[in-house]
């Protein structure tokens, strides 16, 4: 028998992965197929695969959910998907966990780089950022520019 802690340590490195999966998925969607998805709502397997890949707690979850624990906890156990702010927010999570992800080139490092404020980011954590349009197209030009070697921007890295 495993022990519980062995179990549950493998539990959250299964669903860490599962969010890369998810995140990496999402970035080969057309606009079409992301609006499709937003719309209809994201799976509720996101709210545990988000959690464990970036080690997130109640209050960072509730801000980019958008949602309440307890109102997250039912969508898992209910099995509903997720409403389309919420969705939206994940969806600008995903493409910003992809580019980085192919920056980073592995998952911890990536996850790192998501949670912990960055200065070329004004301070910033980017994950916070991930809860507007404008945030996140500013991680992305950030982003852009540290690949280009561009020296006029501080590095993100």
């Amino acid at each position: 028998m495993i022990p519980p802690l062995a179990s549950k340590a493998h539990g959250r490195r299964d669903a860490a992965a599962h969010f890369w999966l998810l995140a990496h998925q999402v970035s080969q969607r057309s606009e079409a197929e992301r609006l499709a998805n937003i719309q209809a709502g994201f799976v509720h397997g996101w709210i545990r695969a988000v959690r464990d890949a970036l080690a997130l707690g109640p209050r960072q979850m509730e801000a980019l959910f958008n949602a309440s624990i307890s109102t997250l906890e039912r969508r898992q156990r209910q099995k509903q998907p997720l409403d389309p702010v919420a969705s939206e927010r994940l969806d600008r999570l995903a493409m910003i966990a992809s580019h980085i992800l192919r920056v980073l080139e592995t998952p911890e490092r990536a996850s790192r780089w998501l949670v912990t404020p960055n200065a070329a980011l004004g301070g910033c954590i980017p994950l916070q950022l991930c809860e507007t349009g404008l945030g996140t197209a500013r991680m992305h030009r950030a982003l852009e520019y540290a690949q280009s070697g561009d020296k006029g921007e501080p590095s993100v890295f």
